[in-house]
């Protein structure tokens, strides 16, 4: 499967309905009590881009982008309008909304990561589909600068610093991005007059690893 670098039009994704989907097996004991595990390191995200269609321009626009896309054969990115930010959604991307990596004087390269946590718990994202020229960075509490200081790949998340941070400096990021994902059915079954009566078609996208 190849990856298509190419954002699914955001402003039909502005009104799909999806998220995180995470795999627990759980073991009920003889006693009542419960094993619980996770084969899985990283949640993976569902959606539905039916949801998103409000006219049939739209529609029109969704079929063309599904046959580019070859139905599931190839990857896109996907603008997920409640989780795209390294920040809160109403507030702007800053230099030092988190923290990726610690210096040791000697690295230079560092994978984007954001962090959710809640109460004792924390989960680390990595951030491959980062938005072009909206990344921002930080060393030790001060904002350092794209083209001078460092450079961002937009296709992998990985940040490169022109000097490596020295040894204990926190360094921080800031970014916008997307979710790689692709088709997860390879037909669209829709009518025209269903549509127009309001029935959305069920168009389901799932994230993949990359």
């Amino acid at each position: 499967m190849a990856f298509h670098e190419v954002r699914f039009p955001a402003n039909l994704s502005f009104g799909s309905v999806g998220g995180p989907e995470r795999r627990t097996e759980i073991v009920a004991l003889a006693s009542g009590f419960e094993e619980r595990n996770t084969p899985w390191a990283h949640a993976r995200r569902r959606y539905d881009a039916g949801m998103g269609l409000r006219s049939l321009d739209d529609l029109s626009a969704l079929v063309a982008f599904f046959e580019a896309r070859a139905g599931q054969l190839h990857g896109f990115r996907w603008k997920d309008w409640s989780d795209y930010k390294s920040c809160l959604p109403s507030r702007a991307t800053a230099f030092d909304d988190q923290v990726i990596a610690i210096g040791d004087g000697v690295a230079t390269a560092f994978q984007l990561v954001k962090t959710y946590s809640s109460g004792p718990g924390s989960y680390g994202r990595p951030i491959n589909k980062v938005v072009r020229d909206t990344v921002r960075a930080g060393v030790g509490g001060n904002e350092v600068f794209p083209g001078i200081h460092f450079a961002a790949d937009h296709t992998s998340g990985m940040i490169t610093f022109a000097e490596a941070p020295e040894p204990g400096a926190v360094v921080t990021a800031g970014y916008e991005f997307d979710v790689a994902v692709r088709f997860d059915t390879d037909r669209i079954a829709v009518s025209v007059s269903s549509f127009q009566a309001g029935e959305m078609p069920s168009i389901p996208v799932i994230e993949v690893r990359v």
